[in-house]
């Protein structure tokens, strides 16, 4: 048999396996396994097995080995222990704090402040999930008592938080550079823009909407003084400082992001610790749920890894770079099947479980067409986001509703999304059509 041809037939299992809910790391690294056995057994034209399991096991084994002490993989922990520590100390609060008190006259001005809350978790965080997990204890709620739509207090919240993909740093930039072998450092900042436009967008949607329907968001009837306003905006600094160290850092060229987030964590664990908000009996839950989560991105990251050595030992990219080439696509009908072919599977699968099945199909097309690799990973994760609060399984959506404990439906807060999902598809298309957004800062460093 062809090899591209058992290469085609792994990926077909993949999907079947997929379809029938097996976790993303179990389907891609049985099958993954699986085949470069069945490649090694056949070496000689008679199946032999013999021969295959130890130099089955020995590609396996080294492709984890590599990726897991892979040095820039460790921001992975290190950022999201960060978003732990700063819930905890507060910080993640006073950013919200800080919006609410300055955007509350606003139309909907604290569903702005959510989303504006959730943009500044998102410089800590860099994670999605994490930020709508965290800002929706903290906002959802507040909405609610004011006599908000609950469409709208929990939309925006599920929205906002899909900026902690986008808005460095983000742990999808992190797993795209690793497989991408591009700048982690270049592709945090090439979010930065297209995080600050995502989050203006979202902003803008809901001045629209209450402009539109007034009652549901009633107007709060007290005026914040100035003098709180600026209390507020000083209580922030913190967060400002974190922001400050990881992209000025990574700009200025003084810091690595590995760097810069072990020392974002180091100053913001002294802080909880200095301002009595974390005891050292926390410490180990909030290490259990960071190794939690760092656990299962690492064992979905260590199974795709397998899966491109499958990928790299049948020559499928080189005969799906050829398929292109008879098929005469050009890059503007590829770009229009990826965006296609991420909004369908962010339907259904995790964002993680979506980069690590599909780069390694992706990227040697993409540098077949000479693309940025920076900018594709912009356009990459921002799909991403999209699929993170697009039903039926938006990620965002899921873990909001249970953070709120069934106080507001899914499918109440599914029905207040689509707004947000629409200025998410003129964002993509902007991206799309002037990489100058997603290029402007990294190229300012050369």
């Amino acid at each position: 048999m062809d090899l591209a041809t058992v290469g085609y037939i792994a990926c077909a299992a993949v999907i079947f396996l997929l379809a029938i809910r097996v976790p993303i790391s179990f389907a891609i690294g049985s099958v993954a396994v699986t085949a470069i056995f069945i490649v090694f057994a056949y070496r000689t034209g008679t199946f032999m097995p013999e021969r295959a399991i130890k130099t089955t096991l020995s590609l396996a084994f080294s492709s984890s080995f590599d990726l897991v002490h892979s040095y820039d993989l460790s921001m992975i922990p290190l950022f999201i222990a960060l978003g732990h520590i700063a819930y905890k100390a507060g910080i993640t609060t006073e950013i919200y704090d800080a919006a609410r008190v300055w955007l509350a006259r606003l139309p909907g001005g604290i569903a702005i402040a959510s989303v504006a809350g959730c943009g500044g978790f998102s410089a800590i965080s860099g994670s999605s999930i994490a930020c709508a997990s965290t800002m929706g204890r903290i906002c959802t709620p507040e909405m609610l008592r004011m006599n908000y739509d609950p469409r709208l207090a929990t939309a925006s919240v599920a929205a906002g938080g899909t900026l902690g993909s986008l808005i460095p740093p983000s742990v999808l930039f992190i797993i795209y550079g690793i497989f991408t072998e591009s700048s982690i450092s270049q592709l945090f900042l090439a979010g930065f823009l297209p995080g600050i436009i995502s989050m203006i967008g979202y902003s803008l949607v809901i001045v629209l909407w209450v402009k539109q329907r007034p009652e549901i968001a009633p107007r709060p009837t007290e005026t914040v003084p100035m003098s709180e306003k600026m209390l507020a905006a000083a209580r922030s600094w913190p967060a400002v400082l974190l922001f400050i160290t990881v992209i000025g850092g990574i700009y200025g060229g003084i810091f690595t992001a590995t760097e810069a987030a072990a020392l974002s964590l180091l100053f913001a664990t002294g802080l909880g610790i200095w301002r009595g908000h974390i005891r050292l009996r926390d410490v180990v839950p909030l290490l259990r749920e960071t190794m939690a989560t760092t656990g299962a991105i690492f064992f979905i990251a260590a199974c795709a890894k397998i899966f491109v050595a499958l990928i790299a030992l049948t020559g499928l990219s080189n005969s799906l770079v050829g398929l292109l080439d008879n098929a005469s696509i050009g890059p503007g009908l590829f770009l229009f099947f990826v965006c296609l072919i991420y909004l369908v599977l962010g339907m259904f699968l995790d964002p993680v479980g979506i980069m690590v099945l599909t780069l390694p199909l992706m990227i040697p097309m993409v540098e077949n067409f000479d693309m940025n690799l920076i900018w594709f990973g912009v356009v990459i994760v921002k799909l991403l986001e999209i699929g993170l609060i697009t039903p039926p399984v938006g990620l965002n959506v899921f873990v909001l509703a249970s953070v709120l404990e069934g106080k507001v439906d899914i499918d109440k807060i599914f029905s207040g999304l689509w707004r947000f999902l629409g200025i998410d598809l003129v964002v993509l298309v902007l991206l799309v059509l002037v990489p100058w957004i997603s290029l402007a800062i990294p190229m300012s460093m050369n």
